[in-house]
């Protein structure tokens, strides 16, 4: 089991403004610095106006490719007039399952929206606790792990030092940068060492790894690899 590495704190972490900072501390990491240089700049994550919104997309999207994930979702809107707890719940199963949700995605997205209508989550409020609170609050919610929620704090909340083991992409890049550490003790020392720019880190692994896909399909790399979410 993967130990957490997101650093408990009784504040949140801000959204970064820019990343020159981040890319300094990141560059302490000879390995690190390298990829980053190939890889070139990101854009800055911005929160979410809409964590309600952004989480039941990431719900409807997730196992799925991005044009899929878009589709369903535009449905959904399309279908509820907007993604909120009392459309959702109003709208039949039946009819959720039509617009390409699966049966567990299904119980999925209801739970959040009975959650957020009885109160048991306070979504607007989230971007006001500390990232291992959001976790606990939403992880005991039916198909919502870790995982999960570590690309909500990421990509929805916009916290800059998370950092998922559960996803395989960035275990599979961590241990390529980093083949000496092969313990998940020295994959943990190695991924400490990047606090508290993790979630900076994590998607420039991504986006090493999209870099050599296109490198293997076209021979040469152009444009702008700039990475909003996991591949």
């Amino acid at each position: 089991m993967a130990l957490p590495v997101t650093a408990p704190s009784s504040l949140p972490a801000l959204p970064l403004s820019d990343h020159a900072e981040a890319v300094l501390w990141l560059g302490r990491d000879p390995a690190l610095a390298e990829l980053v240089a190939r890889v070139g700049p990101l854009p800055v994550l911005p929160p979410t106006s809409d964590p309600f919104g952004t989480l039941v997309r990431s719900v409807a999207g997730q196992q799925l490719s991005v044009r899929a994930a878009a589709s369903i979702y535009a449905r959904l809107v399309d279908r509820l007039g907007e993604v909120a707890p009392g459309p959702l719940l109003t709208a039949a199963p039946d009819d959720l399952r039509a617009l390409g949700l699966s049966w567990a995605k299904v119980r999925t997205v209801r739970s959040l929206a009975e959650a957020a209508q009885g109160g048991r989550v306070d979504f607007a409020h989230l971007e006001a606790l500390p990232d291992e609170a959001v976790i606990e609050r939403l992880t005991p919610l039916p198909g919502i792990g870790r995982w999960t929620v570590e690309m909500f704090l990421m990509f929805g909340l916009a916290r800059p030092d998370v950092f998922s083991f559960g996803d395989l992409v960035l275990r599979q890049e961590l241990e390529r940068l980093h083949p000496g550490a092969t313990s998940r003790e020295a994959q943990n020392e190695v991924v400490r060492a990047w606090s508290p720019h993790r979630t900076l880190a994590a998607r420039y692994l991504w986006a090493e790894k999209a870099r050599r896909k296109l490198a293997a399909q076209a021979g040469t790399v152009n444009g702008d690899l700039s990475l909003q979410g996991p591949l």
